[in-house]
């Protein structure tokens, strides 16, 4: 039988159906779905990109970077919309390659989005460890918050990582409690960090420098700036590539298709309203840092500290505003590693309901109607990297698996209206196939630019998947065994 067995569009349609005590329970409104896609959006992307992207390429004229790098997430989230809306079903583009590619593309993209979900969970909460120490001015020991694999500058070497396991674990069992009460709690955290952003905007307004602004794009023959995407408008796209993994995470809101109370409308409305909402205030943001402070001192002050740097050096009065800074890093850690585990787990749950993955993956809790098991799973599977594994070989794997899957959904939304034209699309995506194109050319671009290590590992971790399906997931589909 074919490799690429598609999933009947009507089969998808009879599952989103369906609201019974076997399914998830629609508890989201389009609120709650912006609330995840900026929770997800806004991690230390915001605070460490701008400072780095304005540094090694745009200068000021990152805030065009962000506009770029906006336009170029706008095409998959236009495709992510149609989709959303037409196929309300937890998986994201996993299920959505399932109905338009067939299924071994769909066990290749969920296989994908496991390096973009779990190994990013991982990552930051090795990150949220690293700030919350800083944040208590080091006062946990060196052993208890580093990995075996860490030596300190002292010689004392790691254990285990305890804060990394301990915000997992927390919000491990929020999730477990139920999607309604993590997205409360998500909407709580979005609230805070955006508030502290929005902070920082205000008061830094009054400390621009209008010479800071001048010139605008960084000239050419700057040293240090020899490339032509380290100069001029050059820069500009080069500063995009840098700010764009910042965005990366709206495709998460998405995974909660099955949740959301009328996802045929609310879908589209929290993919593109996040998308919107984020792009203005990174806009706002990068206007405001490269204005208080000279972009060239970002580059030697320590990138993830540019904007305490900048309130500490060009603030005055204001100290304590670096602090609030920290905690809106770590509250957008949190709100990021909360949405990137439901995420992964929704895919999860898809792929066990199509047989390809063991079904205790899509078992669901007797009272709060979320897949406990496969959110337990997912904390050993999580924890075992974050508590052991330094964060730093994890590299850009999270960025291969989004940009694969945004490839992807752009090339289904492309098939899907050649293939499937009647299907009814509350939300449609505009301009197909320039749409679909743009999207698939600009993210498969990213994929390139990624370093050859990064792209070696991803080439690794898609092999050892390709022999799980035909080990295990080709032979247990219930698609090909219905036949």
């Amino acid at each position: 039988m074919s490799l690429f067995i598609k999933k009947p569009l009507e089969q998808l349609m009879a599952q989103a159906a369906g609201d019974s005590s076997k399914s998830l329970k629609r508890t989201l409104g389009p609120g709650n779905l912006i609330a995840l896609g900026i929770g997800a959006i806004i991690g230390a992307g915001l605070f460490v990109r701008t400072a780095e992207a304005a540094a090694e390429a745009a200068g000021p004229a990152v805030v065009l970077s962000f506009v770029v790098a906006a336009i170029g997430c706008a095409f998959a989230g236009l495709c992510y919309a149609e989709f959303a809306s037409m196929i309300p079903i937890a998986g994201s583009a996993y299920t959505y390659a399932y109905a338009t590619m067939g299924e071994f593309l769909a066990w290749i993209i969920g296989w994908a989005l496991v390096l973009e979900y779990a190994l990013a969970s991982a990552t930051v909460s090795i990150a949220w460890s690293e700030y919350l120490n800083n944040l208590l001015g080091g006062a946990i020991p060196y052993q208890w918050c580093h990995s075996p694999f860490e030596v300190s500058a002292e010689g004392v070497n790691g254990i285990i990582n305890l804060p990394a396991l301990g915000i997992l674990f927390f919000l491990t069992l929020l999730l477990i409690k139920g999607t309604q009460e993590s997205a409360i709690v998500n909407a709580v955290i979005v609230f805070i960090k955006v508030a502290i952003v929005l902070i920082f905007i205000v008061i830094g307004w009054q400390f621009i420098n209008p010479v800071n602004h001048t010139p605008f794009f960084i000239p050419e023959g700057t040293p240090g700036h020899d490339s032509f995407r380290e100069w001029g408008i050059g820069g500009v796209f080069g500063g995009a590539a840098i700010v764009f993994f910042a965005f990366i995470g709206f495709d998460a809101v998405s995974t909660a298709a099955q949740e959301a109370k009328n996802p045929k409308r609310d879908m589209p409305i929290g993919i593109l309203g996040s998308l919107f909402f984020c792009t203005i205030l990174y806009v706002l943001f990068s206007y405001v840092l490269t204005g208080v402070a000279p972009w060239q001192e970002f580059g030697v002050a320590g990138k993830e500290a540019s904007v305490a740097y900048a309130i500490q050096n060009y603030m005055p009065g204001y100290e304590w505003l670096a602090t609030l800074i920290t905690v809106a890093i770590l509250a957008g850690f949190s709100s990021v590693i909360l949405v990137m585990l439901m995420g992964q787990s929704r895919v999860f749950y898809s792929m066990s309901n199509d047989g390809l993955i063991p079904k205790v993956f899509s078992e669901l809790h007797p009272k709060f109607r979320t897949p406990y098991k496969s959110n337990m799973i997912l904390f050993v599977f999580v924890g075992l990297f974050s508590g052991f594994v330094p964060g730093s070989l994890a590299g850009d794997l999270t960025s291969f698996g989004t940009l694969f899957a945004f490839v992807l959904v752009c090339a289904g939304v492309w098939v899907m209206r050649v293939k499937n034209p009647e299907a009814k699309r509350p939300f449609a995506t505009p301009l197909v196939p320039l749409v679909p194109i743009l999207g698939m050319l600009v993210c498969g671009a990213l994929i390139l630019s990624l370093d050859p290590f990064t792209q070696l590992v991803a080439m690794g971790w898609m092999l050892a998947g390709l022999v799980i399906y035909f080990a295990y997931s080709k032979g247990h589909s219930y698609l090909r065994n219905a036949k």
